[in-house]
């Protein structure tokens, strides 16, 4: 039975880095950021970017699914509202599937310090700290599996997953 594995959370908690990890843990495994489906310049959101977003995701996500190659599947986005996530399920053809959805959070002083090495690095600006900050409660009421990766490596956070 394939596996598709949705891991949500806000702005640099981790989400890429746990997910790059778990393809490498589980065998015959794919993996999808839902943010290469969206890499433009200048960031646009409407409500036709945003259509244009979920049909690529779920687009990419049917075909990985679909593939005999695969048993885990591996995508990971914001998600900070139910709603997406229902929307994306919803577009997915996952019959035979079992999903499992994640959410990962951490301290708001974790959170800090990885968009501060991130912001650093030169990976983001400095006006996702306050997005990222205001999301990071929205993860509490969702119907999702929650992981507290503070003081975690990406691998230890993976390993978790994996476990589920």
């Amino acid at each position: 039975m394939k596996t598709l594995y949705c891991i949500g959370g806000p702005m640099g908690v981790g989400k890429t880095a746990v997910s790059q990890q778990l393809k490498l843990q589980l065998n015959n495994s794919v993996f999808l950021d839902g943010d290469w489906c969206w890499d433009a310049h200048p960031f646009q959101v409407t409500e036709e970017t945003k259509e244009m977003v979920l049909n690529n995701i779920c687009s990419v996500l049917n075909n990985f699914l679909n593939c005999s190659a695969y048993e885990n599947v591996i995508f990971c986005w914001v998600m900070h509202e139910q709603s997406i996530i229902d929307t994306i399920l919803s577009r997915l053809d996952v019959s035979g599937c079992r999903v499992v959805a994640v959410s990962l959070i951490c301290s708001e002083a974790e959170l800090l310090r990885r968009l501060h090495k991130d912001i650093a690095a030169g990976i983001r600006t400095d006006d996702v700290i306050e997005r990222s900050l205001q999301r990071l409660p929205l993860y509490q009421t969702l119907n999702t599996i929650q992981i507290h990766t503070t003081g975690k490596s990406a691998a230890e956070t993976a390993a978790a997953i994996a476990a589920l």
